[in-house]
C-alpha cells in the first residue's frame, strides 16, 4: 500500500530549466570531502545478480524473466551471491498513465508487483530500470525527470530493491539522445577579459595574458580568449580517469580596501562542445569559495563576438583576492538529479534497501561525485552494442578503439582503485559478456579474474537458460574463489602494481595498449593478497613476469591487514584460483610465465 505518511521532498528538478542549486553540500567543492549526501547507507559490498539488457534487449518478457529466476536457483548461483533480478530497458508502457510509471501488457502482463513477488519468493531481489531524463534509451518517454518522488514511491510500493538510472535523454547535458546544443549548460563562453571597478579602482584583466588556467581543459587560444572551460566527457575511452578533470580560469586581483566591487566579463557563447553559455563566478579558492553568478548567460551572434556581460557585484577584501570564472554544472547537474530520486527513496520508505547504480556512462566523472549517493557508478558507455535477442546471444569483443570491449573498460577502471570502498561505493565497468559471440573460454575467464579482483559489480548479462551446471561457462561464473575476492569483506579493489609498458606509475598509468602485461594486487580481509597475472595480448606471452613481497607492500601495504607478517613471512601457501592446486614459495617472489593470449592466472597468497 502508499505511504500515507511520507516526508515531504527537497530536491526539485524541472523540465524547464536546471535546477538552482543553493546548497553547498551539493557542488563542486564538496565532491572531495567524502561525505555522504542523504544518509546514503554504506557497506554494500559489489552487487551480484543478472540484467536482462544483453541478453534480450528491449525484448525481455514477465516469462523469460521468471525463467532467469529459476535458472540461478537451479545452476546453484543464487547460492553463491547473483541475487538481484533487473529488469533494463523495454518494460514499461511507452508514456505514464495518470502520471505514474505503468508496466508494457503484452510482455508484463501480470505486472511488475506480481514478477516482484514471484523473484522475492525464490529467495532474490528485484532490479529495475530508468532515466534521469525525459525518456529511457529505447525511447519510452517515462524518465524520472520531475517525477523523482512520485516513481520513488511507485519502486517501493512494486517491492524493487535495485535501481539502474540511465542518462540518455538528459535535458541538462549533451547526452547520447539529448539536443547536443544542450552542451550549452557544460562548457562556460569563451571569455577574453574581466572589468573590474569600485572604490577607485579600474581595471581590466586578459583572459589569455592575465589568466592562469587551473585544471585540465581549458585553452589559451592565439585569437586571445580562453575557450572549453568546463568538465571532460568521460564517456570515451580516450583520456585518463584519474585526476583534475575540469577546468577554470583565474585571475589575482589586488584592491586597496574590502568592500564590494562591480565586474563584467567580456564574453562570446554558443551551443556546442567547448563553448557554452553556463558561466559561474566565484571569489576565493576551492574550499571557502562565495559564488556570485551561476546562470546562463545570452547568446552571441557567434562564438567569436564579443560582449560585456551584466555588471556582477562581488565581494574582495583589501589586498590579494582569486576571482575564478568556470562551469562545474556537468557535474553538479547530474548529481543533483541523482539525489533527487534518493530523496525521494528515503521519503517513501526512510528503511528502503534499494541500491542505486548510477548509469551516466562516465560522462560525468561519476568517480569524483557518485559516492555521495550512489552503490556504484558506470565508468564508460557500454561494454557491447550488439545485444542479443530471441536465442541470439549477442556479441561481444576483447578489445575496441571505443567503449565497447572488456578491455576498454577494464584499462580504465584498473586504475581507478582510489575512488572506490565500503565508504564509498564501486566503480563499475559494466555487466560481464561472458555467454556471448566473439569471447572464448580464455577471455572469460580474465574477464572474471578481472572484475572480481576490481569489485565490480557482477551482473551477468547472459541467457542463462543456455547454461548447465558443470559446463565451461558455469565453471567460470560459479568460481567460488573467485567470487570470494569480489566479495571479501575488506572491500578494496585491486591495485595494478606491475605493467610491462610502464614500471614508473604502474597504478596510474592510463595505457590502452593491449600488448602488455599486469600484474594485479588485492589485499583481504585475512591477511592474504590475491594476484592476478593477465596477459592482454592476442599473442602468447613465453615471458617471465614477476613482483615481490616488498612490491606488494609498497603499493597495498597501507590496505593490508597484517602487512608485517606478510612482509616477514618464512614462506607462503599459493593457491591456483583456476585449477585450486596449492604450492609453496620460500622466496617472496611470486611469478608466472607462458602465459596464452588473453590469458590469466589468478593467485591467492597466504603467508606461513
Amino acid at each position: 500500500m502508499p505511504n500515507n505518511n511520507r516526508q515531504e521532498t527537497r530536491i526539485a528538478t524541472s523540465r524547464k530549466a536546471p535546477a538552482e542549486i543553493t546548497d553547498s553540500a551539493y557542488l563542486f567543492p564538496a565532491f572531495s570531502n567524502n561525505e555522504v549526501l542523504l544518509n546514503k547507507k554504506k557497506n554494500y559490498l559489489p552487487a551480484m545478480g543478472w540484467n536482462s539488457w544483453n541478453a534480450f534487449g528491449s525484448k525481455n518478457s514477465e516469462a523469460l524473466t521468471k525463467e532467469i529466476a529459476d535458472k540461478l536457483i537451479e545452476l546453484g548461483l543464487a547460492d553463491l551471491g547473483y541475487q538481484y533480478v533487473v529488469l533494463d530497458d523495454g518494460c514499461y508502457k511507452s508514456e505514464r498513465i495518470d502520471g505514474l510509471l505503468a508496466n508494457e501488457t503484452v510482455k508484463f502482463p501480470s505486472g511488475f508487483r506480481a514478477l516482484s513477488d514471484y523473484i522475492h519468493e525464490k529467495g532474490l531481489l528485484f532490479g529495475m530500470y530508468n532515466d534521469i531524463g525525459t525518456n529511457l534509451c529505447a525511447g519510452a518517454a517515462v524518465g524520472t525527470c520531475g517525477f523523482e518522488d512520485v516513481d520513488a514511491q511507485t519502486y517501493v510500493d512494486w517491492g524493487v530493491d535495485f535501481l539502474k538510472i540511465d542518462n540518455c535523454y538528459y535535458l541538462w547535458d549533451n547526452a547520447t539522445f539529448s539536443d547536443e546544443t544542450n552542451a550549452k549548460y557544460t562548457f562556460a563562453p569563451n571569455i577574453r577579459s574581466i572589468t573590474l571597478s569600485g572604490n577607485d579602482v579600474r581595471l581590466t584583466l586578459n583572459a589569455v595574458k592575465d589568466g592562469t588556467l587551473l585544471g585540465q581543459g581549458a585553452v589559451k587560444n592565439e585569437a586571445d580568449f580562453v575557450s572549453n572551460i568546463g568538465t571532460f566527457d568521460g564517456t570515451h575511452a580516450d583520456m585518463t580517469p584519474v585526476g583534475e578533470l575540469s577546468s577554470e580560469l583565474s585571475f589575482t586581483v589586488t584592491v586597496p580596501k574590502t568592500g564590494d566591487y562591480r565586474m563584467t566579463v567580456n564574453y562570446a557563447s554558443a551551443e556546442e562542445v567547448g563553448t557554452g553559455r553556463w558561466l559561474q563566478v566565484a571569489v576565493g579558492p576551492l574550499a571557502s569559495e562565495k559564488r556570485y553568478l551561476d546562470k546562463l548567460l545570452p547568446l552571441t551572434e557567434t562564438e567569436t563576438t564579443f560582449t560585456d556581460s551584466e555588471e556582477i557585484i562581488i565581494s574582495l577584501s583589501e589586498g590579494e583576492n582569486t576571482i575564478r570564472l568556470m562551469n562545474h554544472r556537468r557535474q553538479e547537474n547530474t548529481l543533483h538529479s541523482y539525489a533527487a530520486l534518493l530523496e525521494g527513496l528515503n521519503a517513501a520508505d526512510p528503511n528502503h534497501e534499494i541500491l542505486l547504480s548510477i548509469c551516466e556512462w562516465g560522462k560525468t566523472q561519476p568517480q569524483h561525485w557518485g559516492y555521495k549517493v550512489g552503490d556504484s557508478w558506470r565508468i564508460l558507455n557500454d561494454i557491447t552494442f550488439n545485444v542479443g535477442a530471441d536465442g541470439d546471444p549477442g556479441q561481444a569483443v576483447w578489445e575496441d578503439d571505443y567503449t565497447a570491449s572488456i578491455t576498454s573498460q577494464y584499462n580504465k577502471n584498473v586504475i581507478m582503485d582510489e575512488f572506490s570502498g565500503l565508504d564509498k561505493g564501486w566503480n563499475d565497468p559494466d555487466m560481464l559478456v561472458i555467454g556471448m559471440n566473439g569471447i572464448t573460454e580464455t577471455m572469460s575467464q580474465t574477464h572474471m579474474a578481472m572484475w572480481c579482483m576490481m569489485n565490480a559489480p557482477l551482473m551477468l548479462g547472459l541467457d542463462l537458460r543456455n547454461v548447465e551446471k558443470g559446463d565451461a561457462i558455469w565453471q567460470i561464473i560459479a568460481n567460488e574463489a573467485l567470487i570470494e575476492l569480489n566479495q571479501d569483506l575488506l572491500g578494496i579493489q585491486a591495485k595494478r602494481i606491475y605493467c610491462s609498458l610502464d614500471q614508473e606509475q604502474p597504478d596510474q598509468a592510463y595505457i590502452k595498449d593491449n600488448n602488455r602485461f599486469d600484474i594485479l594486487a588485492k589485499p583481504l580481509a585475512n591477511g592474504d593478497v590475491a594476484l592476478s597475472f593477465i596477459n592482454l595480448h592476442k599473442e602468447h606471452d613465453p615471458k617471465e613476469h614477476a613482483v615481490t613481497v616488498e612490491q606488494i607492500a609498497a603499493y597495498m601495504g597501507k590496505e593490508m591487514t597484517a602487512v608485517e607478517a606478510f612482509i616477514n613471512a618464512e614462506s607462503y601457501t599459493i593457491t591456483d584460483l583456476w585449477t585450486n592446486e596449492k604450492t609453496e614459495n620460500t622466496t617472496g617472489i611470486f611469478s608466472v610465465e607462458n602465459i596464452a593470449a588473453y590469458g590469466n592466472q589468478t593467485i591467492r597468497v597466504t603467508a606461513n
